[in-house]
């Protein structure tokens, strides 16, 4: 079995596992160097530890019956994605509305600024600048095509 058809087998048996909380979505797994298995899982109101350790215990108890891993040669960590890692889905960014974030467009170009709204195709950012005494507030819609990475700022 190669990397791409185990990634395939491990998301149909997140999403098998997480169905019955539809709250829950999957956010990405990846197989890293010596079968170190993670698997990003959120939730549209937050993710409890609690929950996610359910998940592991569940989830690496069905990857060791299935075989995926000889000799069962593999590490398993599940979590929500923490602030450093970026935005992946729609679901995620309708989270984050009313956030700040800092967007980097394919073509190099970074914006920052507070996550208006999220539609099927785009996102819209109000960009704040101050200037002198003003304050000067520029809207940004950008289509999802367009985006490298979206990250959440946080503001102290």
């Amino acid at each position: 079995m190669n990397n791409e058809s185990q990634i395939r087998a491990i998301e149909e048996k997140v999403m098998a596992l997480i169905s019955s909380d539809p709250e829950n979505f999957l956010v990405e797994v990846k197989i890293g160097p010596g079968n170190n298995i993670k698997i990003y899982i959120d939730a549209d109101r937050g993710m409890s530890i609690d929950k996610l350790a359910q998940y592991n215990r569940s989830l690496y108890k069905q990857i060791e019956e299935s075989g995926f891993f000889p000799n069962g040669d593999f590490s398993l960590e599940i979590s929500s994605p923490g602030l450093d890692e970026p935005l992946k889905l729609h679901r995620q960014y309708l989270k984050n509305i009313g956030r700040e974030v800092e967007v980097i467009l394919k073509n190099g170009i970074k914006l920052q600024g507070k996550l208006v709204s999220a539609t099927g195709d785009e996102i819209l950012i109000d960009e704040e600048r101050k200037n002198k005494k003003q304050r000067e507030v520029t809207q940004h819609t950008i289509p999802y095509n367009d985006i490298k990475t979206t990250k959440i700022q946080i503001k102290f």
